[in-house]
């Protein structure tokens, strides 16, 4: 709880909040006098931000040189803790541990289940994105990217997109992983079932999709990232 108190106190101010979900959405290290020239405040006012974001193991720090000359710098970057506020009190971890060993017990069709359960939430989540849409039209391919894009981004992956030229290949990057605590128990059920959730999104707006992992956070890359070849 007092942990908890002290999250709330530090992300209580409007600034400081900011400053974290701008941390957040860079998907690298950041220095004070970015975050100063960024948000037009004081490299001190920064600096007293980043640290009280610090504090509270939001963010970690360390000292490098960034290859610039001249004196190194303290990088800012965000911590691998989990902050979850809750109020009252609830424990989804422990209930995601339970589920998954539920599964488990089932052996392969209890892994069956998780699998396509997985891609039915995938599914589930494009279809309550394109309920918002006002227009019934079909959608046209930029349509369809917009939608996976805040897909994703309601997910919680902090993803990034890239397209060819053709428009036939999406290259899909995941800089957070929702199920991360729980994968390290059991990675390979676990991602594999994060993968049958993002095929369930793709296959919702495309006609064919082949879905190509690339890198896994698991055998130490720094996001899991694929390439998805789709046609309309």
């Amino acid at each position: 709880m007092e942990q908890t108190l002290k999250i709330t106190n530090v992300l209580s101010d409007p600034t400081r909040y900011y400053i974290y979900q701008y941390i957040i959405k860079s998907h690298s290290e950041v220095t004070v006098q970015e975050i100063a020239d960024h948000f037009q405040i004081h490299p001190n006012v920064a600096r007293l931000h980043l640290s009280k974001l610090e504090d509270v193991n939001m963010l970690i720090s360390e000292t490098k040189k960034t290859g610039k000359g001249g004196r190194p710098s303290r990088l800012y970057r965000l911590s691998n803790d989990v902050i979850q506020l809750y109020f009252p009190f609830r424990d989804y971890m422990l209930l995601s541990k339970v589920a998954i060993q539920t599964m488990l017990t089932l052996g392969d069709k209890g892994r069956e289940a998780l699998f396509i359960t997985g891609k039915k939430f995938g599914m589930e989540l494009i279809e309550q994105e394109k309920a918002k849409r006002k227009n019934g039209d079909e959608l046209d391919f930029d349509e369809k990217l917009s939608i996976l894009k805040n897909a994703a981004t309601l997910a919680g992956f902090y993803p990034e997109f890239e397209v060819n030229g053709e428009k036939t290949k999406i290259y899909f990057r995941i800089y957070n992983c929702p199920f991360k605590e729980i994968a390290g128990e059991h990675p390979n059920i676990v991602c594999n079932m994060h993968q049958e959730f993002l095929k369930g999104m793709f296959e919702s707006l495309f006609d064919s999709v082949e879905l190509i992992e690339m890198e896994n956070m698991f055998t130490g890359c720094d996001t899991c990232s694929y390439q998805a070849l789709v046609s309309n």
